[in-house]
C-alpha cells in the first residue's frame, strides 16, 4: 500500500477529528478468532525514542515508510493485528487499515530509551479510559525490573493499577516483564533472559493487581529455547512470544518461536522489527513465515488431563 502523506496531513491538520470518527465505524473482532492463535505486529518502539534496527539507528525513524511497512504486514493472510501507541493508531485509523483486526495500544512509554529514569516508566500513552472510548481490543504495559533503581517501584505500582483499571472494563493487557539491570560500563539497561530470571519476571507480573482475569503475558524466549518449557510452567496465564531485534540470523530466531510455540500457555506472537525490517527487506515473506509458525503442530501438554 502506498500512503499519501499529503492527505493524511490536510486530514489531520483541517478534520482532526475524523480520528475519532473512524475509530467508532471500524469494524471490530473478537481477540481470539477461529484459529484459536495470535499474531500482532507491534510498533510501539519509536515513542520510547528506540529507533534503530540492527546497525541502522534511524531505521523507523521515517514515518511514511513505517506506515506503509505496517500496512503491508496488516494486509497478510493470517496477522490479527497491530501494537502501537497513539500517534501510529491514528494514521492506521485514517488510512482505513484497522478494520477486522485487533488492536493493542501502548500504554507506558515513559521511560525512554538512555534516559536516568528509565525504569521509572511513567504511563504516558494510551490510559484505560482511552482504549474503552476509542473501542480499542487491548493494551500492552512494558515492565522493566531493576532491584537496584527504586523508579521500578514506582513502574511496579502504575502498573498494578493500570491492570486493575483495565479489568474493571474487561479489556486484555499484555503485560511484558524482565529483570533488568544497568551496565556498569556504558549505562545501558539491558534485560537478562536467562531461564531463572525469565521466571521470576513472570512470577512477579502474574501476580500484580487485584485480579488476574484479563492479564496476559509478553514473554521473551530465552537465550537456550530448550529451557522454555520450565519457564513456561510458572504461570497460568496465556502468554505471546515477543520478537525483539534478531538481527540478520532470522531463521534461527524462527526456529526458537516455533519450539516454544508448541508449549500449552504461549497463544501466539507479538513480533515487531525483525518482520517490518528484515534483513533481506521482503516484509511480506517475513510475516508469510512468521505466520506459518502458528500453523505448527498440536501444543505439547494439551493432551495431558
Amino acid at each position: 500500500m502506498t500512503v499519501d502523506l499529503a492527505h493524511l496531513v490536510t486530514v489531520r491538520t483541517r478534520h482532526p477529528e475524523a480520528v475519532a470518527e473512524a475509530a467508532a465505524r471500524r469494524r471490530r473482532r473478537p481477540l481470539i478468532a477461529d484459529s484459536g492463535r495470535l499474531m500482532i505486529v507491534a510498533a510501539d518502539h519509536p515513542a520510547r525514542g528506540a529507533l534503530a534496527v540492527g546497525d541502522r539507528p534511524l531505521a523507523m525513524a521515517n514515518r511514511l515508510d513505517l506506515l506503509e511497512r505496517l500496512c503491508l504486514a496488516l494486509s497478510r493472510p493470517g496477522v490479527d493485528g497491530v501494537l502501537a501507541t497513539a500517534d501510529i493508531l491514528d494514521d492506521l485509523l485514517l488510512l482505513g487499515a484497522l478494520e477486522d483486526k485487533v488492536v493493542m495500544g501502548s500504554m507506558n512509554r515513559g521511560g525512554l530509551a538512555g534516559a536516568a529514569f528509565e525504569l521509572d516508566d511513567r504511563f504516558t500513552g494510551h490510559r484505560p479510559e482511552d482504549l474503552t472510548r476509542l473501542g480499542f481490543d487491548a493494551g500492552k504495559l512494558l515492565l522493566r525490573i531493576d532491584r537496584a533503581d527504586p523508579g521500578s517501584l514506582t513502574t511496579l505500582t502504575s502498573a498494578a493499577r493500570t491492570i486493575d483499571a483495565m479489568a474493571e472494563r474487561r479489556l486484555p493487557v499484555f503485560v511484558e516483564p524482565f529483570l533488568s539491570h544497568r551496565d556498569p560500563a556504558d549505562g545501558r539497561v539491558r534485560n537478562d533472559l536467562s531461564p531463572d530470571a525469565v521466571t521470576t519476571s513472570l512470577a512477579i507480573a502474574s501476580g500484580l493487581a487485584g485480579t488476574s482475569a484479563y492479564t496476559w503475558l509478553k514473554v521473551p524466549v530465552t537465550d537456550d529455547p530448550d529451557d522454555m518449557a520450565r519457564v513456561m510452567e510458572t504461570t497460568t496465564l496465556p502468554a505471546v512470544l515477543l520478537g525483539g531485534d534478531v538481527g540478520p540470523d532470522q531463521d534461527t530466531a524462527y526456529e526458537k518461536w516455533r519450539r516454544a510455540l508448541r508449549l500449552p500457555t504461549v497463544q501466539g506472537l507479538v513480533v515487531g522489527r525483525s518482520l517490518l525490517y528484515p534483513a533481506d527487506g521482503d516484509v511480506a515473506a517475513a510475516v508469510d513465515t512468521a505466520v506459518g509458525l502458528l500453523r505448527g503442530p498440536v501444543q505439547e501438554g494439551t493432551e495431558r488431563s
